[in-house]
Formats: C-alpha cells, sequence, structure tokens
C-alpha cells in the first residue's frame, strides 16, 4: 500500500507546486488567512474529506475517517506569512506589497494538501482517522495553535504530527529531534526614559541612547557569563528607535526583541538576570525605565515513543534521516505536544542553488519545491505505521 502512496506522491506533485505558487503569490499576514482559509477548505471539500471551518479563528480542520476502527492521528501545517517585501525575481514572486511567504508555510501547506489529496483515494485502507490541522497565525504570538486547541481541534486526536522544510539542512535530509526540537519564545519592550538636551551639552542631559547601547552590550555579557553555556539560549535586540535630530539628545529609546530557551529554570533565570542589568544600567545613568516582559510560546519537546516510531518508520521506507545541532527558532506547535504525544520534524530545502541558501525570514528565501515530495513522504510513512495494519 505505501509503496503505492509514495509513487503517487509522483503523480500530484505538480498539483502541489501549482498550490504552492499560487499561496506564494497571494500571502495572508497572521490573523488574516481568510482566502488561504478558503482555498483549503474547499479543496479538502472536494476530495470528500469533511470540512470545519473557522476553528479558533481562521483554521481549516478536515476529518478523514478509515474503513475501519483504529486510532486518530493529527498532521498539521501553518499557513501565515510575513511582513516582509519580497527580493525574489520568480514568476510566481508575491503580489502583495510588504508581505511574503518567507518561512515556507506556502510549502508546508501545498504538501499536507498533496497528503490529503493521495489518502482520499485510499481511505478504504486506513483503520483509523487522519485529522488535517491547517493552522493560521504561527508567525505572531499569541499564535493560532493555543486558539484552535481551544476551539476542538485536538478533541479524539491520539498523536499529532508537524513538520517544517529548512534552508540550512541538504535536500533529501531528514532530522526527527529527540527531546526539543525548538525553544520558548520571550518578547520584551524596553522603554529607557531619560532627559533630553542640546547635543553640545552632553553633561546636562541623561541620554536614552547612549543608556540603551550600554544597555544592549551588558545584557549579552551579563547572561553569558551568569548563564550555564551547556544549555543554549539566544537573546537578540531587533529595534531601537530614538531621536528625530542630529542636535537634540532626545528624552526616550525603545528597544525590542527576542529571548529564547530549551527549558523553564533557563527560562526563568534569564528574565530575572535580564530585569536586574536593565535596572542597574539605566539607575546609574540617572534614567528611568518600562520593560514589557512577555512568555510567548513554550519550548517543544518531542516525546521519545513517537520519535522512535518516526525515525523508524521514515528509515525503513528509504528516507535518508541527520543529526543537527538545536534549532534556535520557535513554534506554537509546542502546545499540541503539551496536549497529546507527538513530534514536530524537519525536512531539508538547501541545494548547490544559493536561492535554496537564504535563511528562513530573509526576502530573499526560497524553497527548492522538490522537498514537498520528501515531506509528503514523510508524513504518508507515520500515517502507513500507525493505521495501516501489517499482516505477520
Amino acid at each position: 500500500m505505501l509503496t503505492e502512496w509514495l509513487q503517487e506522491v509522483e503523480d500530484v506533485y505538480d498539483q502541489m507546486v501549482a498550490w504552492r505558487r499560487h499561496l506564494h503569490e497571494n500571502p495572508e499576514l497572521p490573523f488574516e488567512e481568510e482566502n488561504t482559509a478558503r482555498m483549503v477548505g474547499d479543496i479538502l471539500a472536494g476530495y470528500g474529506i469533511e470540512v470545519r471551518r473557522n476553528v479558533g479563528g481562521y483554521g481549516v480542520v478536515g476529518t478523514l475517517k478509515g474503513a475501519n476502527t483504529g486510532p486518530t492521528i493529527g498532521l498539521r501545517a501553518d499557513m501565515d506569512a510575513l511582513p516582509i517585501q519580497e527580493e525574489n525575481e520568480v514568476s510566481y514572486k508575491s503580489q502583495v506589497p510588504g508581505v511574503m511567504h518567507a518561512c515556507g508555510h506556502d510549502a508546508h501547506t501545498a504538501t499536507l494538501l498533496g497528503v490529503a489529496k493521495i489518502l482520499s483515494r485510499h481511505r478504504d485502507e486506513l483503520d483509523g482517522t487522519v485529522v488535517f490541522i491547517f493552522q493560521p497565525a504561527e508567525e505572531q504570538s499569541p499564535g493560532g495553535a493555543i486558539k484552535m486547541i481551544e476551539d476542538g481541534a485536538l478533541e479524539g486526536i491520539d498523536f499529532i504530527f508537524g513538520n517544517h522544510v529548512l534552508s540550512s539542512i541538504e535536500l533529501g535530509n531528514f532530522a526527527v529531534p529527540k527531546g526539543n526540537a525548538t525553544t520558548s519564545l520571550d518578547t520584551f519592550t524596553l522603554t529607557i526614559q531619560g532627559v533630553g538636551g542640546h547635543s553640545s551639552a552632553p553633561h546636562t542631559a541623561s541620554n536614552p541612547i547612549v543608556i540603551g547601547s550600554i544597555m544592549v552590550n551588558q545584557s549579552l555579557i551579563f547572561l553569558n557569563q551568569r548563564l550555564n553555556p551547556a544549555e543554549p539560549i539566544v537573546a537578540a535586540y531587533t529595534n531601537f528607535n530614538s531621536g528625530v535630530a542630529q542636535n537634540v539628545i532626545p528624552s526616550e529609546a525603545i528597544l525590542s526583541g527576542t529571548i529564547r530557551t530549551f527549558n523553564q529554570a533557563q527560562r526563568e533565570r534569564v528574565e530575572q538576570y535580564f530585569k536586574e542589568i536593565i535596572d542597574y544600567v539605566t539607575k546609574s545613568y540617572g534614567a528611568t525605565y518600562k520593560i514589557d516582559y512577555n512568555k510567548g510560546y513554550p519550548a517543544l519537546f518531542n516525546t521519545e515513543k513517537e520519535v522512535e516510531i518516526v525515525r523508524e518508520a521514515l528509515h525503513i521506507n528509504g528516507l535518508n534521516l541527520i543529526e543537527v545541532p538545536p534549532v534556535m527558532a520557535s513554534e506554537d506547535f509546542a502546545y499540541y505536544v503539551q496536549k497529546i504525544p507527538g513530534v514536530y520534524f524537519f525536512t531539508g530545502s538547501a541545494t548547490e542553488d544559493p536561492n535554496t541558501r537564504f535563511p528562513h525570514h530573509h526576502p530573499r528565501f526560497n524553497v527548492d519545491e522538490r522537498a514537498m515530495k520528501n515531506s509528503a513522504k514523510a508524513f504518508l510513512s507515520i500515517v502507513d505505521h500507525y493505521l495501516v495494519k501489517k499482516l505477520t
């Protein structure tokens, strides 16, 4: 059975490419995926799959029941794009100014639609149920996963699986992390209130730009010295805004960024240390501050038994597994595996073509579309393990 399914991936590949390119041309930001969701729901319904729309917002849930009873597994794809102006010169370039699929979610959606098409032809071979979860708003906290869960998307599902293409892994390779798959995500906005003045007399002012610059350096050094280097952390400042004129010392500076860790204890320590250094630096230079520190997605932890199952399912079907360093990005798929067992795995999409090697969230990010075939084969291998009885 699986051999036939995998061959059909080749047959539906051109359709997956067409879907992906349509989505790439017509990206929608988090919590705004109305047209994408409509397209997904209509395609699923066309294959005779039971469709529930507007789940937790623009989420779409498709349910495909097999001929016989058995476990229910969930397969998830994210649908949202990013507020980035695309710089690729391709025939399917984004037609929406300032918005593009710069993380591969268009490929994820197209891949899962292809899997749904194939399995809809073979429902009589399934001993159990497949639930296709198309999720909005992965890129923006609080994210679409938690809203879909609150709206019942996981009801009745025993196991869940998700996938992400990665431009840092070579095409043809897969990574199925044991334990930690992605980090938690916390965000901060720091407002430094100094004292403005004339640029000729800095001693009469308290310059928030200087204080902010010291804050950036000292906080990163402080965290480096206080935290266990065996427990990875990434702290990144991504915005620093202040001032409007060359000869005026401003009174305010606003800095923001993200902090990512792999375990809850480390997460709490980082917040404590970060706030301590902010307090020390700003007060030392005669300024005050306001810190808005928000806890976002938790770390994503793949469940041990399911990791071994997925690794074995991919291996026996000729899909190449590699080990990769920790992925320091964050994913709200973490909320699903807090509720039920599951695995989040990665599909390589990089080739010798430099256009496939730009990092995610880059304005020239693009996917070698053959990665979709590989992801589809991985999903089908997982379905085969759980929902197809083997002859003994």
